[in-house]
């Protein structure tokens, strides 16, 4: 928790701005974190820089290692694993409850975003930069964010979105780039997805998001696995 002092809103906009740094892979994980470099480009001394730190640590998302300070986490393959057995249950009982609720509105966003990741995957032809981008990233977040708000429960959502924020969103583009087998599978569970809510089904839509969330969390850990023995290594 950030010490009760007048920089307190100064810390926590600087961890927001870090935060959202690393969620989004511009501070890739291994990255070492420079104190001195972080007050400089946010104009400040490196007092509150390293209080934003703590915050962070704090919540998983860096760690301070010895001879190298504080670095971006890289989460252990069974962090990951264990993260994403919870969410399957979470966005299946969003995708359950969707079911009954969501708008043709809210449907039909969900087949414009997987068109995104659908015409992504047309065009990387074997390039994984075209891939795995800001654009697909975006789009797959989005989808999900649709049924969840679909679910129409701010409980679930938020425990949805803590699971999410604990690793970095441009992780699961970078692991379907390099997969083209799994990018077109993503793309086909989504289509279940969008059948089931579009028929209403709600015993399906349950049953084809849990599917979908775990076997992403498989590619995930086994990505994670990999960087794990190569982020201080390679």
């Amino acid at each position: 928790m950030t010490p009760q002092t007048d920089e307190g809103p100064l810390v926590d906009d600087i961890a927001a701005r870090i935060r959202a740094r690393i969620m989004n892979g511009e501070l890739a994980i291994g990255k070492p974190l420079r104190q001195a470099a972080l007050a400089a480009e946010f104009g400040v001394s490196r007092t509150p820089v390293r209080e934003a730190l703590r915050q962070l640590q704090n919540g998983g998302l860096i760690e301070v290692q010895p001879n190298r300070g504080a670095v971006v986490r890289v989460p252990t393959p069974w962090e990951v694993r264990q993260a994403y057995e919870v969410r399957a249950e979470l966005e299946g009982l969003a995708a359950r409850r969707a079911a009954s609720r969501i708008t043709e509105r809210q449907l039909t966003a969900l087949r414009e975003h997987n068109a995104v990741l659908r015409e992504a995957a047309e065009r990387a032809a074997g390039e994984e930069a075209a891939a795995g981008s800001p654009a697909t990233t975006a789009a797959n977040d989005c989808f999900h964010t649709v049924v969840c708000e679909a679910a129409d429960n701010p409980w679930l959502s938020r425990m949805i979105d803590r699971i999410n924020e604990s690793f970095p969103r441009n992780v699961s583009s970078l692991a379907l780039a390099g997969d083209e087998r799994h990018r077109q599978q993503n793309i086909r569970q989504h289509e279940l997805i969008v059948g089931a809510l579009t028929a209403r089904d709600a015993d399906r839509a349950d049953e084809v998001m849990r599917d979908h969330v775990i076997s992403s969390g498989e590619l995930l850990t086994a990505w994670y696995e990999r960087r794990s023995q190569t982020v201080f290594h390679g």
